[in-house]
C-alpha cells in the first residue's frame, strides 16, 4: 500500500472540477490543484488576497515576485485574469459566488465539521484567515488533507476536538488513501488506494465508513 503524494491528492480534487466553476484555493496543499486541471476545461481560480483567474504556479526562475497567491507562494494570471482589492475578493466570497472552496483542514467530522485554524501547539501560531467565510460562503466546501496526523491519530473523527472553523459545512474530503463524502448516511467511501481495504481504511478512521455499491479503486498518474 503506498498512500498518494501530496501532488497526487491535489491531482485528484482538481479532476472533480466542471467547467466554469469558480473556485477557491486555500493556503497549503489546496493551492497545488490549479496545477491539475484537465486540459481544455476552464476552470476559475479565486485568491483571497485578490486574484480572479489565477493560473498553475509559474516555471522555477520565472516567477513575478509581486504577484502570489492567498498562502504568499508564486502564481501566474491566466489571460483574461485580474487582480484587485482583498475586500472585493472577500465580497465575492461572503456574496455565495465562489461554487467551490478546497480548504487544508486538521480534522473532518462525520457531520462535515471542519477545524482548520488552530491546533492548540505553542509552535504553530493559529491563523483563521479567510477560512471562517469561506466555510460560511462557498456553495460547497471540500477538505484536502492527509489521512492521519503524524502521530498516527485520526484527523477524520466522530467530533473534532480541535477548534471549529464551521459546522456542517465540509461535504467531501481527499485523503492521501482515499475519497470520501460526507453525507446525511455517514462518512461514504467513493475511492481507495490499491491494497487497502474497507477493514484496514475503517482502522484509521474515528466515525463508521459506509461503502459506496458504486466504489472505485483511487487511481493517479505518476507526479
Amino acid at each position: 500500500m503506498t498512500p498518494l503524494s501530496r501532488r497526487q491528492m491535489a491531482w485528484r480534487a482538481a479532476q472533480d472540477l466542471a467547467e466554469g466553476q469558480y473556485v477557491n484555493l486555500g493556503i497549503g496543499l489546496p493551492t497545488m490543484v490549479c496545477d491539475f486541471v484537465p486540459p481544455g476545461r476552464e476552470v476559475v481560480f479565486h485568491a483571497e488576497n485578490g486574484i480572479l483567474g489565477m493560473g498553475p504556479a509559474p516555471e522555477p526562475g520565472k516567477g513575478d515576485k509581486d504577484l502570489i497567491n492567498a498562502g504568499k507562494g508564486l502564481t501566474t494570471l491566466l489571460p483574461g485574469g485580474t487582480f484587485f482589492h482583498h475586500n472585493d475578493a472577500f465580497l465575492m466570497i461572503r456574496g455565495g459566488h465562489i461554487d467551490v472552496s478546497i480548504m487544508g483542514a486538521y480534522e473532518v467530522s462525520e457531520r462535515g465539521d471542519l477545524a482548520n485554524w488552530a491546533t492548540g501547539s505553542d509552535k504553530l501560531a493559529p491563523g483563521v484567515g479567510g477560512a471562517m467565510d469561506l466555510a460560511a460562503g462557498a456553495r460547497e466546501v471540500w477538505a484536502l488533507m492527509e489521512h492521519n496526523a503524524k502521530d498516527g491519530a485520526p484527523r477524520i473523527r466522530k467530533s473534532c476536538v480541535l477548534p471549529l472553523t464551521a459546522g456542517g459545512c465540509v461535504k467531501r474530503v481527499y485523503t492521501n488513501l482515499a475519497v470520501l463524502d460526507i453525507t446525511r448516511d455517514g462518512v461514504v467511501v467513493r475511492e481507495m488506494i490499491d491494497g487497502l481495504d474497507l477493514a484496514g481504511l475503517q482502522r484509521l478512521t474515528e466515525p463508521k465508513l459506509v461503502l459506496a455499491n458504486d466504489w472505485k479503486k483511487l487511481e493517479v498518474p505518476a507526479l
